[in-house]
């Protein structure tokens, strides 16, 4: 009998992401957007009980762009998503792809120690999932 090969959320997600305050107004935050191909912005914490949220482009796009709203009077807060769904970079991502299907999900942080350590999606798991088979 042959042993699956066990991948890893923390193998094929990206640890290049971009952290915003959710007080900032949407234009804010998109201009501190160092990572060009990054889909969503993660909200910091305000502190330790705080919990992470995450602002997904598309959310942008429905919130403010659709609705033709100024982008330099919403804050992040107002349409960002909190608390949002971790995972465990050690995590066998099946699993992840299930979590991810279970609740309708696109792309979550990974977070070691409470932490945010990287970001992991359907993409990233599929392309660099199969790769490593």
């Amino acid at each position: 009998m042959t042993q699956k090969k066990v991948i890893r959320v923390e193998d094929v997600m990206k640890r290049e992401f971009d952290l915003v305050d959710g007080m900032a107004t949407i234009q804010e935050a998109l201009q501190t957007m160092r990572h060009v191909d990054t889909k969503c912005l993660i909200v910091d914490k305000r502190h330790d009980d705080d919990e992470y949220g995450i602002l997904l482009i598309s959310d942008i796009a429905r919130m403010v762009l659709a609705k033709d709203r100024a982008p330099d009077r919403m804050n992040v807060y107002e349409i960002m998503a909190k608390p949002v769904i971790s995972v465990d970079p050690v995590m066998d991502i099946r699993y992840c792809a299930r979590l991810f299907e279970r609740f309708e999900l696109s792309r979550a942080p990974v977070l070691k120690d409470r932490k945010v350590i990287g970001i992991v999606s359907f993409t990233d798991m599929v392309l660099q999932g199969f790769a490593r088979l």
